[in-house]
């Protein structure tokens, strides 16, 4: 399955972002990749997309990852609701071999 995703460039301390398609099995940082669509720094808050070949790519099936589709929702080049991909945080769960009697 093709995704559209964020592969990590740029010095250490200096990340910057490039978004591109590539399949699903391919690790993020693999460099392997078919098309580069866009990028996006952090650091300034830059975001730019090809809008025609993300359409294109998502009209024959590729899928965006969650942070990608926010981006594309937020510049209205998609249609759709924002997922939250922040990391849900769970309680920590005391083991009862650790605790004392």
């Amino acid at each position: 399955m093709l995704m559209i995703r964020l592969q990590r460039i740029g010095r250490k301390n200096e990340a910057h972002f490039r978004v591109v398609l590539t399949d699903s099995k391919n690790s993020t940082k693999s460099g392997k990749f078919q098309e580069i669509l866009g990028f996006y720094n952090p650091k300034s808050g830059e975001v730019k997309f090809d809008a025609d070949r993300v359409k294109h790519w998502i009209s024959v099936g590729a899928q965006p990852s969650d942070t990608v589709k926010n981006f594309l929702i937020h510049q209205k080049i998609v249609e759709g609701k924002k997922k939250n991909v922040l990391p849900r945080k769970s309680p920590t769960k005391a083991r009862k071999d650790l605790k004392k009697a």
